[in-house]
């Protein structure tokens, strides 16, 4: 038996893949501990780990030299924090999975001398994970074609996204037929801020479709809580079968029951969709320095599994041309699904989890 430290920032981006591997690493007979930020109890309270330790982070801030200062403060502090939890644990590697909380415990292991491995999730290798690329002994990438980790191409393995076990399940669903007059069955959902654009966009133009699909659609919204009332009266006034909620915890049998999804493109978000084949008009959150999310929706958009909409340009006459072309379009519907689908890496979870191992038994690759 191993003792593995993983290492995940605390949102659903960065802890899902770790708790596949997690997942994986039990069934194999290791111990698993995670090294998180604060943020994990909005997400990690299943997670399957025999510890968890919480270790100081902070993003630092260019453009506000006092944040700078501080951040890098706290980060030195994570840094000593980690290095005593890692002498205690003696993890015989650690995987990190991106993201600022990282930095701290991945530094720290460097200093011990325990080898590591991270995960990049994106199509586009984060900030954090180029500046911990140095000190990792394999980097395991989600896309063959990784942006900005070309440099480290000779210690890099494309394993894919790991998938939670649950996702693994939901992906032996077949893509559901579209009977003609039957029902057709929508998700949308997109974390917090993507929750509020599509509650301003997406309940209006469902408002204006033709009322013989209108009248077919089974909707699965998620909404923020203070958008719940307002989103409710508007397809109420439209007589559309909705269920809105904050949050599904079943996110990823929802999506296997879905004609067509409508979401961001974040990591987890892309590789569930793939894995899963659903067709999905990816809406990437804009403003991000690395346009990681609209990488990842390129990616799916170029094999025909997806459509992009970009939110700058995104008005509801747009969206409801393009909702009405394809829910009328059951076949294309179904061709995106399959393209979707030829995207998928269901066993990446596996694959990670052989590297992880190599690398605790080995400290290399080979």
């Amino acid at each position: 038996m191993s003792r593995f430290v993983l290492m995940a920032g605390g949102t659903g981006g960065h802890l899902f893949p770790a708790m596949a591997l997690a997942q994986e690493l039990r069934r194999r007979g290791h111990d698993i501990q995670l090294m998180t930020d604060h943020r994990v109890a909005s997400y990690g309270g299943d997670f399957p780990a025999s510890a968890t330790h919480i270790v100081p982070s902070a993003t630092p801030s260019v453009g506000h030299p006092v944040k700078f200062v501080l951040a890098g403060i706290k980060i030195v502090w994570g840094i000593g924090v980690a290095y005593i939890k890692l002498g205690r644990i003696k993890p015989d590697a650690v995987i990190g999975f991106g993201g600022y909380p990282v930095y701290p415990p991945f530094v720290a292991a460097s200093l011990r001398g325990i080898p590591g491995v991270l995960h990049e999730q994106n199509a586009v290798m984060g900030r954090a994970n180029r500046a911990l690329a140095k000190m990792a002994k394999v980097i395991g990438l989600s896309f063959a074609r990784t942006l900005k980790a070309e440099a480290f191409a000779d210690k890099s393995v494309v394993v894919g996204n790991p998938l939670r076990d649950r996702v693994r399940v939901a992906a032996r669903q077949s893509y559901p037929a579209i009977e003609p007059n039957g029902p057709i069955r929508i998700l949308v959902f997109g974390g917090s801020q993507g929750a509020r654009v599509f509650a301003d966009l997406v309940p209006p133009v469902i408002a204006e479709l033709p009322v013989e699909l209108r009248s077919r659609l089974r909707l699965s919204q998620q909404c923020r809580p203070e958008d719940l009332d307002r989103v409710a009266e508007t397809y109420r006034q439209a007589k559309v079968n909705v269920e809105l909620a904050p949050f599904f915890d079943d996110l990823p049998e929802r999506m296997a029951t879905s004609h067509l999804v409508i979401s961001r493109s974040g990591a987890s978000t892309v590789t569930e969709l793939t894995a899963i084949g659903r067709p999905a008009i990816l809406v990437p959150l804009p403003g991000a320095i690395d346009a990681d999310q609209k990488n990842n929706a390129l990616v799916m958009e170029a094999a025909g599994g997806g459509w992009i909409a970009d939110q700058a340009t995104l008005t509801p006459q747009s969206l409801a041309t393009r909702l009405t072309s394809l829910l009328s379009d059951p076949a294309a519907l179904a061709r995106a699904a399959d393209a979707a689908r030829s995207l998928g890496q269901p066993d990446a979870v596996v694959k990670l989890a052989d590297v992880a191992e190599r690398l605790a038994q080995k400290g290399q690759l080979a």
